[in-house]
């Protein structure tokens, strides 16, 4: 196998950078392309307290486990699998069990942070940043951490305001200078999706 093409989705929470990975990822079959989420590197956090857990910043980019997620990344670059940890948002914290993910031709890496860190952005050969109004993106948020993550909105409110929105300004918001494309609207863009899927396709191509 050819070396695969490392594909960077990032933007701000709600942006619509998960719903673009999921669209380009069915537009192709399975076998040859794979998927590792930003949120399954959260650092464990065994040795805390379920209260500590709920205190730590995990819009910052001391949160990620970026030593073990580039190490991974270089493994599927050589053709290696890996064992892709599984992060439970109920208890913030990893599981013991992983998950296997075989190399493949195209791996896509999704997460707020995955243009930030230089190691990771010299692995990938197309950087994406899916740029999404901040309105849009916290009523998304809200949406997503009710349903899916059991908060309430108050909680959601307060973390949003206190570290989800400076961190963004911090930290994700700057690094949209080292994509290669930027994306506006996220999923609903779909001429942008169909580009990009066309030039992963010309590429595998070559």
């Amino acid at each position: 196998m050819s070396k695969p093409i490392l594909i960077g989705i990032t933007g701000g929470t709600g942006s619509g950078k998960s719903t673009i990975a999921k669209e380009i990822y069915n537009k192709f079959d399975q076998t040859c392309i794979a998927m590792i989420e930003q949120d399954s590197y959260y650092k464990d956090q065994s040795y805390l307290s379920m209260e500590d857990r709920q205190k730590t910043n995990y819009d910052h980019p001391d949160a990620f486990d970026n030593d073990l997620l580039v190490e991974h990344l270089k493994d599927l670059i050589e053709g290696k699998s890996i064992e892709k940890p599984r992060y439970d948002f109920s208890i913030h914290n990893r599981v013991t069990e992983t998950v296997t993910v075989d190399s493949k031709d195209i791996i896509i890496v999704e997460g707020i942070l995955v243009l930030e860190d230089s190691r990771i952005r010299d692995l990938l050969d197309i950087k994406i940043y899916v740029d999404t109004d901040s309105d849009v993106r916290i009523i998304r948020r809200l949406q997503r951490d009710i349903t899916e993550r059991e908060r309430t909105v108050d909680s959601v409110i307060n973390q949003y305001l206190s570290v989800v929105r400076p961190m963004h300004l911090q930290f994700t918001e700057p690094t949209k200078r080292y994509a290669d494309l930027i994306i506006p609207e996220g999923g609903h863009n779909k001429v942008a999706i169909d580009i990009l899927v066309a030039k992963i396709k010309q590429i595998l191509l070559k």
